[in-house]
C-alpha cells in the first residue's frame, strides 16, 4: 500500500500548483557520515572495542548520540568518549554479555550546532533489517512544517529589516521636503509595516523554536534541560529578544527621535548578526567566517530590495508627485540589495557548490539554479519599475497611469519574492552540493529523463506486477545499491525512500501524463476564450472537474472504488484525507472561476484562481529533501521545479488580467494559459525510468 501512494505523492504536489491552501540565507550544514569504524557493509568476527563516525560538520556531542542496534532489534547505547573531535563521534560498548553473530547496525544521532537533527544506521556484518524505534505522527508532519515556519520566519525578518530601513533611512529623511499630509502619511506607513514586522517576527520565531525543540525532544528523548544549552536555541532566543527590542521601539511615540531612531538601526544590524550565527554556516568546519558574511551580506540585501515593497506599495497611496520620490529614493536602497545578494550568491557558490556537475547533479544545486531563474525575474521586474517610477516622476501627466502599472509589478514582484523566499526555506532541508560528491545526477541521465516520449495512456492493471524488462532494470538497480551499502542519512519524518518497482512507476507516469491532457486543454480552451471569437470556450474551467475526479478515484488505487479497502477505514490515514481534499480543492476553484467567466461572481472571489495557483506553486517549492543523494528523488524533482515557476508566473499573470491597467490585461491573458499549457506538456513528457 505505501508505495503505490509514495510514489503518487509526486503527483499529488502538482496537482497543489492549483490550490489554494526570496531570499534568504543558504548556508547549509546538516551533518553527513564522511567516515565510520566499522565501515558500511564491512564484515567481522567480534564487535569492535571503539565506534566511531565522523561528519562533514561540527556537532554538539553532548546532545547527540550512537546507539547499536542487534539481530534482535534489541538497542545497546554506547558511552561516549571524552575528547573526540568537533566533527566525530567516539563511543564504545559497555561490558557485558558476548553479542550473538548476525545483522548489526550503528545508529547514529546527531545534534549539529546549527540545531538541525539528522540520523542514519551504518549496517555491518550481515545486512538485515533495520528494527529501532519508530516516531510518533508529530515528527513525520515536523520536516513539512518546519519548512514552512522556516518560510514564514524568513518572510516576517526579510520584512521587518526591510520595514526599519524604510522608516529611518528613507521616510523620515524623506518627509522633510513633502508636504505636511505625505510626510505624515509616509512616516505612519514606515512605522506601521515596522510594527507589523517586529510582532510577526516574534511569534513566529516563537513557534518555530517551540517546534524544534518539541522535535528534538521527542527524536531524542532529551529533557528541556538537557537542550537548553543548545547553541541553536541560545541563538534563536537572542534574535528573539532582539525582535522584541525592535517591537517595542516601534510600539512606541509616532515622533521618531534620533535615539530610537539610532536604537532601531542598531536593533536591525545586531539582528542580522544573530540570524547568521543562527544560519547552517556555523556549524561548518572549514571556510566559517566567509560563510557567514555572505550569509548576513544576503539578508541585508533581501531587507534592502524585498522587505521594503510592502511599505512602498502602501506608499504608493500618497498624491502621485510624492509615490514618484519615495520610489524613486526606494529605487537605489534596492540597487544597494541586489548588489549584496549577488555579492552573497557568489559566496555561496564557491562554499557551497564547487562545480557546475554539482548544479544538475545534486537537489541543492537543482533548488540553487531554480532560485537563481526567479531571480533574473525578479530584477526584470525590478528593472521595470526603476523605469516606471522615473518615467513617473519626469513626465508631466503620465503619473497616474504610470503608477498604475507599478502597482501590478511591484504586486507581482512580491509574490515572485515570497517564492524565492520559499526556495530559501526549502533548501535548509538539504546539505550543501559540494558535500555530496557521489551519486550524482549525470548530464547524460538527465537528458534521457527529459527526452519526450509517447505518453503512457493505458492503465497498468491494478494487481499486474509483471513488466519484464523494467522491472529487471529496477531488481537490478536494487542490489547495486544494496552491495554499495551506503550509510543512509535522513531528519525526523522524512525516512528513507521505499524500493520502486515497475508497477509503482507505470502507474505513477499513466496519472501524471493524463493530468497533463486535462491541464493541456484546459489551457488550450483558455487561449481560445482569449480571443473572444468562441463564446463556447467561456466553459473552460469546468475541464477542471475531470481532473478533481480523477484525482479523487486515482490517488489512492488502494482505495475504494480501485481497491480493497473501503473509504471510512481509509479515512483514518492523514494522506489519504489529503488526496481527497486535493481533489475537492480543485472542484472548488473550478465551480469559482466558471462563475467568474460566467459574470455570476465579482469582488475579491474573482482572485480564488490566481491565488491558487501562487499558493500551489509556492508549497511545490517548500518541501523537504531527502538529505543522501538519492537519484531518482532528484530527477523528480527536476521536473517538478519548472511546474512551481511556471504555476507562479501563472498566477501572477492572471492576477495581472484581472487588477489591470488594460494595457497589462491585453498581455497577461495570453500569458497565463501558455504557462498552463507547458505545464501540461511537461506533465505529458513526465518519466520516472
Amino acid at each position: 500500500m505505501r508505495p503505490l501512494r509514495l510514489q503518487f505523492r509526486a503527483l499529488n504536489m502538482a496537482f497543489f500548483m492549483f490550490l489554494g491552501v526570496g531570499i534568504g540565507p543558504d548556508a547549509h550544514a546538516h551533518a553527513v557520515v564522511v567516515t565510520s569504524d566499522p565501515a558500511a557493509g564491512s564484515q567481522s568476527a567480534v564487535l569492535p572495542d571503539r565506534f566511531a563516525v565522523r561528519f562533514n560538520s561540527r556537532v554538539d556531542h553532548a546532545r547527540s548520540r550512537l546507539v547499536l542496534i542487534g539481530p534482535g532489534g534489541g538497542q545497546h547505547p554506547l558511552m561516549p568518549a571524552p575528547g573526540a573531535e568537533p566533527t566525530a563521534l567516539v563511543g564504545s560498548l559497555p561490558p557485558g554479555p558476548p553479542p550473538p553473530p548476525g545483522a548489526w547496525r550503528l545508529r547514529w544521532q546527531v545534534l549539529a550546532i546549527d540545531g538541525h537533527i539528522t540520523r542514519g544506521d551504518i549496517p555491518f556484518t550481515l545486512r538485515g533489517p533495520e528494527g529501532g524505534n519508530a516516531l510518533e505522527l508529530f515528527l513525520d508532519l515536523y520536516g513539512f512544517v518546519s519548512v514552512l515556519l522556516r518560510l514564514a520566519e524568513l518572510l516576517a525578518r526579510t520584512l521587518l529589516i526591510g520595514s526599519v530601513v524604510f522608516w529611518t533611512l528613507l521616510a523620515l529623511p524623506l518627509a522633510r521636503v513633502l508636504a505636511p499630509g505625505d510626510a505624515a502619511g509616509l512616516s505612519g506607513i514606515g512605522r506601521r509595516w515596522t510594527r507589523i514586522a517586529a510582532v510577526a517576527a516574534v511569534l513566529i520565531t516563537g513557534a518555530s523554536l517551540g517546534l524544534n525543540l518539541l522535535a528534538l525532544e521527542a527524536a531524542t528523548g532529551l529533557s528541556f534541560e538537557a537542550l537548553r544549552g543548545a547553541d541553536f536555541l541560545r541563538t534563536g532566543l537572542a534574535s528573539l529578544g532582539v525582535m522584541l527590542a525592535l517591537a517595542g521601539l516601534a510600539l512606541g511615540q509616532p515622533q521618531l527621535g534620533p535615539a530610537r531612531r539610532s536604537a532601531l538601526l542598531a536593533g536591525a544590524a545586531v539582528l542580522l548578526v544573530t540570524s547568521s550565527l543562527g544560519s547552517h554556516a556555523i556549524a561548518r568546519e572549514h571556510g566559517r567566517f566567509g560563510l557567514l558574511l555572505a550569509s548576513a551580506l544576503h539578508q541585508a540585501g533581501a531587507g534592502l530590495w524585498l522587505g521594503g515593497l510592502p511599505a512602498l506599495y502602501a506608499a504608493l497611496a500618497l498624491t502621485p508627485a510624492a509615490a514618484a520620490r519615495v520610489g524613486q529614493r526606494y529605487s537605489g536602497f534596492a540597487a544597494l540589495g541586489v548588489l549584496l545578494i549577488l555579492l552573497g550568491i557568489l559566496g555561496f557558490a564557491i562554499g557551497y557548490i564547487g562545480d557546475v556537475p554539482a548544479v544538475y547533479g545534486t537537489a541543492y544545486g537543482a533548488m540553487t539554479a531554480t532560485k537563481g531563474l526567479l531571480l533574473l525575474l525578479l530584477l526584470g521586474l525590478g528593472g521595470a519599475n526603476w523605469w516606471l517610477l522615473h518615467r513617473a516622476g519626469h513626465q508631466a501627466g503620465q503619473g497616474a497611469s504610470g503608477l498604475a502599472k507599478l502597482r501590478r509589478f511591484l504586486e507581482c514582484e512580491m509574490a515572485l519574492g515570497i517564492a524565492v523566499l520559499a526556495l530559501a526555506a526549502s533548501l535548509t532541508s538539504v546539505p550543501p552540493a559540494i558535500d555530496l560528491p557521489e551519486d550524482r545526477v549525470t548530464w547524460a541521465e538527465l537528458t534521457e529523463r527529459f527526452t519526450p516520449a509517447w505518453p503512457r495512456l493505458a492503465s497498468p492493471a491494478h494487481g499486474d506486477l509483471a513488466i519484464p524488462a523494467l522491472q529487471a532494470r529496477l531488481d537490478a538497480e536494487a542490489q547495486a545499491l544494496a552491495a554499495s551499502a551506503r550509510p543512509q542519512a535522513f531528519t525526523p519524518g522524512e525516512g528513507v525512500l521505499p524500493p520502486r518497482n515497475a508497477q509503482d512507476i507505470a502507474w505513477s507516469e499513466y496519472n501524471h501524463h493524463w493530468a497533463g491532457i486535462c491541464v493541456l486543454l484546459v489551457g488550450l480552451a483558455a487561449l481560445l476564450d482569449a480571443t473572444g471569437r468562441i463564446a463556447f470556450a467561456r466553459h473552460w474551467p469546468l475541464l477542471f472537474m475531470a481532473l478533481s475526479a480523477f484525482i479523487l478515484v486515482r490517488s489512492d488505487p488502494e482505495i475504494w472504488p480501485l481497491g480493497p479497502i473501503g473509504l471510512g477505514d481509509a479515512l483514518r490515514d492523514p494522506e489519504v484525507v489529503q488526496h481527497k481534499l486535493a481533489g475537492l480543492l480543485v472542484a472548488g476553484f473550478a465551480l469559482a472561476e466558471w462563475a467568474v467567466r460566467l459574470g455570476r461572481l465579482g469582488g475579491w472571489p474573482r482572485f480564488v484562481l490566481p491565488v491558487s495557483m501562487l499558493a500551489g506553486g509556492v508549497l511545490l517549492l517548500a518541501h523537504t529533501h531527502a538529505i543522501s543523494n538519492t537519484k531518482e528523488a532528484l530527477l523528480t524533482e527536476w521536473s517538478h521545479l519548472p511546474l512551481a515557476v511556471l504555476s507562479v508566473i501563472a498566477g501572477c499573470a492572471r492576477w495581472v488580467e484581472l487588477r489591470g491597467p488594460l494595457v497589462l490585461a491585453r498581455r497577461a491573458q495570453w500569458l497565463w494559459p501558455l504557462c498552463l499549457c507547458l505545464i501540461g506538456g511537461l506533465l505529458l513528457i513526465y518519466r520516472e525510468a
